[in-house]
């Protein structure tokens, strides 16, 4: 029989001592391995010193299950005997980093579990954008991981340091660092956030570089990499699906596919972390419940005035408030037709057991 766990193989994919206190007590033939890719038709994980794919239960896939219950990349999961290997429950989660799935419906999609670091991922030439790094940091900030911005292609970028100044002010005490991805420089670089037994996940626009730096992490041409075009710096989609990659160094990292859109889950909090300047400034207006529009005494359109609050940083919090409060009514919504379709179906069976009695 196989060892249910082995500290020293799982070390290799991020397992720590610490953890050992969520297994619990593991049964005859049950075993831990860490989720390393997701696909459409099932999981693969890695037990240490192997990796085969796993079917998930019914009750983890089904439609209508919340997403947050199901297995996300990083997860460490306890498998139970099986040909192949079943998927049995979760182990909790440390950090789970999270965003709205694309499309009209709400629905939260995971982008990565267990991970220490967010490597925000903006390259230095026309994918260079303030707004999107807000939002991307909006989202880090729930997830429990630290965030850290990687700005790319700063070998092309005469003005690099300015810009990296700009980012530091718009986050202040989220590190930011400039880097030629394809530099073996980079490495040593993010090297404090990739020691043995943490675990990383790179996040970005599509051509931001990503899997050029994984590579260059990795020390070999793992992942694919193509040019961006010329018009716009966008790259096309060479990560297609998310994928969890043991580092000679010791840590773990997780490369993902390009992220076109950066839907909000209705959990921000826009007067914490970053905006929490805005929410400051918001605190000095004469009247509690200030629109920041045509109120006498606002401090906010007073800061706007005197050039102490960007304009920009400004309509992009306006923006995102607008679509927080869409988000949560969404969320609203989804929780009463849930209770509404729960009270139907638990209907009928109720008049049933009155009539016929319990088995």
């Amino acid at each position: 029989m196989e060892p249910p766990l082995d500290p020293c193989a799982l070390a290799r994919i991020g397992w720590r001592a610490d953890d050992a206190g969520l297994t619990g007590s593991l049964a005859e033939g049950r075993r831990l391995a860490r989720v390393v890719e997701q696909h459409r038709s099932g999981y693969r994980v890695d037990v240490g010193d192997a990796v085969f794919a796993v079917a998930a239960p019914a009750a983890m896939v089904r439609a209508g299950v919340d997403p947050r219950t199901r297995p996300a990349v990083g997860d460490w999961v306890v498998l139970a005997p099986g040909r192949p290997p079943r998927l049995e429950r979760l182990l909790p989660r440390r950090s789970l980093l999270v965003r709205a799935a694309a499309g009209e419906r709400h629905a939260a999609q995971l982008i990565a579990a267990n991970v220490d670091v967010v490597f925000v991922v903006c390259g230095l030439d026309d994918d260079f954008n303030l707004r999107r790094l807000e939002r991307y940091l909006l989202l880090v900030e729930g997830s429990g991981a630290l965030p850290v911005v990687v700005l790319s292609k700063a070998d092309k970028a005469p003005d690099a340091d300015a810009r990296r100044r700009e980012v530091e002010r718009l986050a202040p005490g989220a590190v930011v660092l400039a880097v030629n991805a394809k530099d073996p420089a980079t490495a040593e670089a993010l090297a404090p956030y990739l020691r043995p037994g943490s675990t990383a996940v790179l996040v970005g626009s599509s051509g931001a570089g990503k899997s050029t730096l994984t590579n260059t992490l990795l020390g070999i041409e793992k992942q694919k990499t193509a040019e961006v075009r010329a018009a716009d710096s966008r790259g096309r989609h060479t990560t297609v699906h998310r994928a969890l990659i043991p580092l000679p160094a010791g840590g773990c990292l997780i490369d993902t596919p390009g992220m076109r859109e950066l839907k909000l889950t209705g959990a921000e909090d826009l007067d914490a972390g970053q905006f929490a300047d805005i929410a400051e400034l918001a605190a000095g207006c004469r009247f509690r419940d200030c629109a920041h529009a045509a109120e006498p005494g606002c401090a906010v359109r007073a800061a706007l005035a005197q050039g102490r609050l960007e304009r920009g940083r400004w309509d992009n919090w306006v923006k995102l408030q607008g679509e927080l409060t869409v988000a949560r009514d969404s969320l609203a919504a989804q929780q009463v037709r849930k209770r509404h379709e729960k009270t139907l179906t638990r209907g009928p069976g109720k008049r049933l057991t009155d009539k016929y009695g319990s088995r």
